[in-house]
C-alpha cells in the first residue's frame, strides 16, 4: 500500500501535519491524555536505551517518568528539543538489532504506509523481554465513525490507518509479542469540548472496546510458544483506565 493511498502529503509534510494537529485544541487535549498514559506505562520499564517513533512535538516530557535516561527519537525532523534525534523511516530503522530496551510508537502504525513492517523493525531492534508501547486510533469507535465522514478531506488524523485492537493483537502475536497492559480513552466524539466527562468514566468500565484511542504495552518474548488469542470481552478493568488481558500462555510441549 502506498502512502498516497491513505495520506496525500509527502513524508516530511505528513510528519509536520501530525505535529501541527497535536498543537490544535483537539490535538492538544488528546496529546495530554496520551502523554499521561505513556508515562504510566514507562514508570517501571528499566534498561539503557529507549526508542521513540512518532512525536507530539515540543519537549518529550512524557518520557520523564521512565528510568531509562538514554533516549533516541527517529523522526523526519533534523532535531527535537530534549532528545537525541536520528533522521530515518520507521519501516527501515537506522538502529542496530537487539540494542533497545524499550520502544514507544506514537501513532507510528496509524501513519505508516506499511504498519506491519514497522512492528517487524521494532521487534528487530528490541532486546529479548524488551517493552513496546503502541498508541493508536480505534476504528470501532466514534472516532472511527468520524473518520468515515472526514477521510475524503485527506487531513490528519483522518487520512491515516486506524488499526483495531484485535488486528493489532494478531500482528503482535505473529511478531513474538505478548500484551502486558492496555489503557483506553476518548469515548467522546472528537470535538474540542471538554464536556461529557461522565461518558469517559462509564466507557472505561462498561464498553472499553469502543474507546477512540488505545495504549498497549507488549513484551518481546524469546519463547516460540504461541500465546492464546486475547479477546476484547476478556479484558478486565484494573483501575480508572488500565486494562489487561486475562488470557494465559499455554505451557510449551516437552
Amino acid at each position: 500500500m502506498s502512502q498516497s493511498s491513505f495520506c496525500e502529503n509527502g513524508k516530511n509534510e505528513l510528519n509536520q501535519s501530525i505535529i501541527d494537529w497535536f498543537s490544535s485544541p483537539l490535538g492538544a487535549r488528546i496529546a495530554a491524555v496520551e502523554r499521561d498514559a505513556i508515562g504510566g506505562m514507562l514508570a517501571d520499564v528499566f534498561g539503557y536505551h529507549l526508542l521513540q517513533i512518532g512525536e507530539f512535538g515540543g519537549v518529550p516530557d512524557h518520557l520523564d517518568r521512565c528510568p531509562i535516561r538514554r533516549r533516541l527519537l527517529v523522526s523526519e525532523n533534523p532535531a527535537t528539543e530534549g532528545v537525541e534525534t536520528v533522521t530515518g523511516e520507521a519501516c527501515r530503522l537506522p538502529v542496530a538489532a537487539d540494542s533497545m530496551d524499550a520502544a514507544v510508537l506514537v501513532h507510528a502504525l496509524d501513519f505508516s504506509p506499511d504498519p506491519h513492517q514497522v512492528l517487524l523493525e521494532v521487534e528487530r531492534v528490541l532486546i529479548a523481554e524488551g517493552r513496546m508501547i503502541v498508541v493508536g486510533f480505534n476504528p470501532y469507535s466514534l472516532w472511527g465513525v468520524w473518520r468515515l465522514a472526514a477521510r475524503w478531506r485527506g487531513g490528519v488524523p483522518w487520512c491515516g490507518h486506524f488499526l483495531s485492537y484485535p488486528r493489532l493483537n494478531d500482528w503482535l502475536t505473529l511478531t513474538g509479542f505478548a500484551v502486558e497492559r492496555m489503557d483506553v480513552m476518548e469515548f467522546r466524539p472528537p470535538m474540542r469540548s471538554q464536556r461529557l466527562e461522565s461518558i469517559e468514566r462509564i466507557g472505561r468500565q462498561v464498553w472499553p472496546m469502543l474507546a477512540g484511542i488505545y495504549v498497549v504495552r507488549a513484551v518481546k518474548r524469546v519463547s516460540r510458544v504461541t500465546p492464546l488469542k486475547q479477546q476484547w470481552p476478556r479484558l478486565r478493568v484494573l483501575g480508572p483506565r488500565v486494562i489487561e488481558p486475562a488470557a494465559r500462555e499455554p505451557l510449551a510441549k516437552s
